[in-house]
């Protein structure tokens, strides 16, 4: 129940709600206010959670790969893919500084809408990876828009 109030928090009340805050103290674009939130929760909050857990073997991610036990190359590439999500992670968590949010957004986004869309045809998906899967679409979508429309406007 705890993983699916974190992901649900992570992709959409926290960067809703952050922005709403935002927009109310200091005003601003609110496709750039809530899209900046957006990088920063659901990439960079959700990634570097991810990261954690899978560095630390405790994540999902070797069960999603198919193993009940893991082989020692399961547990590579889990961790492997863990530090990868550790420093997206880290980076996303730079969104609020001026001129981060977009570059940032832009490859976390892209990472987690083709992590989405590869889990979407799979079949036999527990409740967790089914959330993880339409949760990383949506944050995929969502900060790829905001980089096209930074970009749009700026050039």
């Amino acid at each position: 129940m705890g993983y699916f109030i974190l992901v649900i928090a992570q992709t959409a009340a926290l960067p809703v709600i952050s922005g709403v805050v935002e927009l109310a103290v200091a005003g601003g674009d609110p496709v750039a206010v809530v899209g900046k939130w957006w990088v920063f929760w659901g990439v960079g909050t959700r990634l570097l959670v991810a990261g954690i857990a899978q560095v630390s073997g405790k994540g999902p991610t070797a069960a999603i790969l198919g193993a009940s036990t893991p082989s020692v190359q399961v547990v590579q590439l889990t961790r492997e893919l863990g530090t990868a999500n550790i420093g997206m992670g880290f980076a996303g968590l730079l969104a609020p500084i001026p001129g981060w949010a977009v570059p940032v957004g832009l490859a976390g986004g892209v990472f987690l809408f083709i992590a989405g869309a590869m889990h979407v045809a799979k079949r036999g998906k527990n409740a967790r990876e089914s959330l993880a899967t339409w949760t990383d679409l949506l944050v995929g979508v969502v900060v790829v828009t905001l980089a096209v429309y930074t970009l749009a406007a700026t050039g």
